[in-house]
């Protein structure tokens, strides 16, 4: 857990952990060379003391910049990046009306999307559930309404171009689905964004092994 200086700027991980994987699309999107250090939260590895004196709240994804600076929370970290090594402002605009619309999406991806995967995983990986109660399930279909709606116009959650909305959402989105499908008739901008998402050219490797993973661990959860 050292952070003193270092080569490359690194980042604490799992790569289940979407908001892990919406650094990942940030980062390669941007081509930059990351050390990604894995950790163990199935056996507490996020909880020794070292971590906790980098993150108080000892989550992932965690980083610890190049010159010491050290951010956590996916959302922060991604702000940080693009507006740190970005080209230009596209992926997170200055302009303060594009970055508004931006920003909410974000606080949205926060407080309903990450929110309907974490309220049903998190029981059935940490705590054996093996059922979805209904109204987790009745949230996950109000986060895919509120982005039909967000998409009525739009060919990205917060405009005609990707922005670190998207990186926040498609993580979120694409797990919220493996708990809660989307139906293709009721939400076909869902579901159009999603496919688009797929096309990145850092989808594979941003989003597509973790959430293969993610897949796979609620799968052995569920059917032990």
């Amino acid at each position: 857990f050292d952070t003193g200086k270092i080569m490359s700027p690194k980042l604490y991980v799992i790569d289940v952990s979407p908001p892990v994987r919406s650094v990942y699309l940030a980062a390669e999107a941007l081509g930059l060379n990351l050390e990604y250090i894995q950790l163990d939260l199935f056996s507490g590895e996020h909880l020794q003391p070292e971590f906790r004196k980098i993150n108080p709240q000892h989550t992932v994804p965690t980083l610890v910049d190049d010159d010491g600076t050290i951010v956590w929370d996916s959302h922060a970290i991604n702000a940080y990046l693009v507006s740190k090594y970005g080209k230009d402002d596209s992926l997170y605009p200055k302009d303060l009306a594009k970055r508004a619309v931006v920003d909410q999406r974000l606080h949205f991806d926060s407080g309903w999307a990450f929110l309907g995967v974490r309220n049903i995983a998190e029981p059935i990986i940490f705590w054996g559930d093996k059922t979805i109660p209904e109204q987790y399930k009745a949230n996950a279909l109000k986060v895919y309404d509120f982005l039909e709606r967000f998409l009525d116009g739009n060919t990205w959650a917060a405009g005609d171009h990707v922005t670190i909305a998207d990186f926040a959402l498609i993580p979120n989105i694409t797990s919220l689905n493996v708990l809660v499908p989307i139906d293709e008739v009721k939400f076909p901008k869902v579901r159009a964004w999603m496919q688009r998402s797929e096309k990145l050219p850092y989808y594979n490797g941003g989003n597509k092994k973790g959430l293969d993973d993610f897949v796979t661990l609620i799968d052995n959860r569920l059917n032990p």
